[in-house]
């Protein structure tokens, strides 16, 4: 079967990386009340790296020193986007979580106008608005905004400043050692975190499990995934497939967490999604890097 013709099996795997990310929001809530997030980040994101490197050790071949800066400083993006996200998990709910790391596509532009001159066009302001609205709705409480979804916010912001910073170093260097580097810096920076409280080993099954399920599926096979299929399908393609992790979020909050589906959740996460939409199927490339193919490995 050529599968450049016949897309429903790169389809079906992108939806099941979805899938897995959205999962993830929920299974590591209640882990997370049983270790600390900088330890169980630390352990995932090591886990994630060694996985990686067993399974393509010639990746190594490409560890120059300015590509290890380069891996680095993209790591420690993306580890301060995850561990503000994970703090915020601790504090919000499983929905809320899922839909506000999705504004990082939202981010991207805005960012990009601010320090690269990039333009905006009309749809993305359009979709900067829904989105906005859509965070009003979902997350204040009165006229302050809920310090987990704060976190959460702040977390995606570090998301976006991580594509942008792929979109400048990855162009013409080998992904996948690029994406290695990351987790291992990402594991190694949230264990620098966790000294001040005293590092942790899971100390139960199932904690163990949950950082397993986060580091060889939502991390290592997510990224293989999805760097396959962007091989077969556009980088628009790809990025709205992916949008369904947000739903996929709120509904294991519901199933696993026993969340309350509210009007706000609904009206709030809809309009965010649609603008997280808006903003990707209108997007344009900033240096290079598609938007939606943010090499991101996520929840």
């Amino acid at each position: 079967m050529n599968l450049k013709e016949h897309k429903s099996i790169p389809t079906l795997l992108l939806l099941s990386v979805a899938l897995v990310w959205g999962s993830t929001f929920a299974i590591m809530k209640d882990s997370l009340g049983r270790i600390d997030v900088n330890s169980f980040l630390a352990w995932r994101f090591v886990i994630a790296a060694i996985g990686m490197a067993l399974l393509r050790p010639q990746s190594f071949r490409h560890l120059t020193p300015g590509f290890l800066l380069r891996g680095i400083c993209a790591g420690l993006l993306l580890g301060a986007g995850y561990i503000f996200q994970t703090f915020g998990l601790t504090l919000t709910t499983v929905a809320k979580t899922g839909f506000i790391t999705g504004l990082y596509a939202v981010f991207v532009p805005l960012i990009a106008a601010a320090f690269f001159k990039h333009h905006i066009t009309r749809m993305q302001w359009v979709a900067v608005a829904l989105a906005i609205t859509g965070t009003g709705v979902l997350s204040l409480h009165g006229f302050a905004l809920g310090k987990g979804e704060f976190l959460v916010l702040i977390g995606a912001l570090f998301f976006a400043l991580h594509i942008i910073g792929l979109g400048r170093w990855s162009p013409g260097r080998d992904p996948y050692a690029l994406t290695m580097i990351q987790m291992a810096t990402v594991g190694l920076l949230a264990f620098l975190a966790s000294l001040k409280s005293g590092f942790h080993v899971p100390h139960d099954h199932g904690v163990w499990v949950v950082v397993i399920y986060s580091a060889l599926l939502a991390s290592a096979f997510a990224f293989i995934v999805q760097t396959w299929a962007q091989s077969f399908m556009s980088a628009t393609g790809v990025g709205i497939i992916l949008t369904t992790e947000y739903i996929f979020a709120a509904i294991f909050g519901i199933a696993i967490v026993h969340e309350q589906l509210t009007w706000r959740v609904l009206v709030g996460g809809g309009l965010m999604m649609t603008g997280v939409y808006l903003a990707i199927l209108f997007e344009e490339p900033v240096d290079h890097v598609d938007l939606p193919s943010h090499e991101k490995i996520t929840p």
